[in-house]
């Protein structure tokens, strides 16, 4: 178990200063004992003073190196792994269809009604009219129409992406992708009751603005998530 307020990272690091301090203090002792035992002999007293001399040359070079290594494992376990480091070919293509989900969703909300609106030439709608507005387009593009489009079970590979994440970010990233699932279900649901929207008892255009202003808000909500993720991975738009 680690302290409340110590990260993982912080406790090795800790730790690993704590061996190697005791390293030194071990060869300190060492150092000691050794010009103790040399000055039992007074007549041997210049030859034993260079001797100590020479272990404590070899103490200094040995502390050098532990501090070296010291330095050079701490830096190591400090330092996190490039994003791409372990990236395999699916992780690389699930990577770059969040980008393009992303995209397609950003061109979607930057077209909203010209992409919400559906015109039936030569035939009129239940009120008369020509084009109605229908959020049906919604499906496609959060990926529930088609197997190949790019969102298609985008949370399935969203966490086939987890080992990529930053330990620091983790928690983040996994909120991410459940604002995504959750938004995107509710978004797809919502164009699924509007298909109905005028003509069930009650229904009206209203009705369908109602559905069409809370299926944008959703997808609003999916790209934002697709977008923290995209942050997360240190994947470009």
């Amino acid at each position: 178990f680690f302290p409340l307020t110590m990260t993982k990272t912080t406790f090795y690091y800790a730790l690993l200063l704590a061996l190697c301090q005791a390293s030194v203090s071990s060869a300190w002792v060492t150092v000691a004992n050794n010009k103790l035992n040399l000055s039992y002999n007074k007549q041997a007293q210049s030859s034993e003073t260079a001797l100590y001399a020479q272990h404590r040359r070899h103490f200094v070079t040995f502390s050098l190196s532990i501090i070296g290594s010291c330095a050079l494992t701490g830096t190591t376990l400090l330092t996190p792994l490039p994003s791409h480091a372990a990236t395999s070919p699916q992780q690389q293509k699930d990577k770059d269809n969040i980008v393009k989900g992303y995209n397609r969703l950003q061109y979607l909300l930057d077209n909203w009604v010209d992409k919400t609106t559906v015109c039936k030439i030569g035939q009129e709608t239940t009120f008369g009219d020509k084009c109605e507005r229908t959020p049906v387009v919604v499906m496609e593009y959060l990926g529930f129409k088609s197997t190949s489009d790019p969102l298609f079970k985008a949370d399935t590979a969203m966490l086939r992406l987890k080992d990529l994440v930053p330990s620091d970010r983790e928690v983040d990233f996994y909120d991410a992708v459940d604002a995504f699932a959750q938004n995107a279900e509710e978004a797809s649901s919502m164009a699924f009751v509007s298909s109905w929207g005028e003509a069930n008892p009650g229904g009206g255009k209203d009705r369908v603005a109602l559905f069409i202003e809370r299926a944008k808000n959703n997808v609003i909500a999916s790209r934002d998530a697709l977008k923290t993720i995209m942050d997360i991975l240190d994947l470009k738009a």
